[in-house]
């Protein structure tokens, strides 16, 4: 199965495409947590991808397709994979389109996680993450149980600067700007599957279960 997870900044897609690596043992690939394994590492390719993350704003191509086409070619993706925050442009699907053309890859499914904007400012402006560890929090509906405080290792807990509500204001409207127009993108070649992505973490998972089920 070889799957493009799609949805705003926020919408849950990570988490779905998680699940979904699990039950289809291929794995997850996140440009986002390759950037962020670069800028932790402090490597140039990390602090180049910081200065656009930390401003709302979409890495460069150049940063982005060039890893996502090395990371493809690795055993694991053999059975197939989960692109989770790539592509983010048309120009980006269309160099997609030619890397796996050339691999004799074809993709099986876009899966678009469908939620409202306000639900998202929500969602990502309460999250709050460890330092130390990265145990991740919500201040609304997964709190520490002292306020600030990791539960795993006690040390303090942060807002990333992408989650800062401005921040997210604007990485919704470049998400509507560069990356929804994929939504139509896919649905022409005929592969994309809408959910609703409003709910808890298992029926919105259940629900494209169903709808890989009903559409294969």
């Amino acid at each position: 199965m070889r799957i493009i997870m799609l949805g705003a900044p926020g919408a849950g897609k990570g988490t779905q495409a998680l699940l979904l690596s699990k039950k289809f043992n291929i794995p997850q690939i996140s440009t986002g947590d390759i950037f962020r394994m670069h800028i932790k590492n402090k490597t140039e390719l990390g602090k180049k991808a910081k200065e656009y993350m930390d401003k709302g704003l979409l890495v460069p191509d150049d940063l982005v397709v060039e890893i996502v086409k090395n990371r493809l070619i690795e055993e694991d993706c053999k059975n197939g994979f989960i692109l989770d925050g790539f592509p983010r442009t048309i120009p980006q699907a269309e160099e997609l389109d030619k890397a796996l053309e050339e691999m004799g890859i074809k993709l099986d499914k876009a899966i678009n996680v469908n939620v409202p904007d306000d639900n998202i400012i929500v969602r990502m402006a309460g999250r709050r993450v460890c330092k130390k560890c990265g145990a991740s929090y919500h201040i609304k509906y997964n709190k520490p149980s002292q306020e600030g405080i990791c539960d795993e290792c006690g040390s303090n807990l942060v807002q990333r600067d992408d989650d800062k509500e401005e921040t997210v204001k604007k990485r919704l409207n470049v998400y509507h700007e560069q990356t929804r127009p994929l939504i139509e993108y896919y649905e022409k070649m005929g592969i994309l599957l809408t959910v609703d992505g409003v709910g808890d973490v298992d029926e919105i998972n259940n629900r494209i279960q169903k709808a890989l089920e009903v559409n294969k």
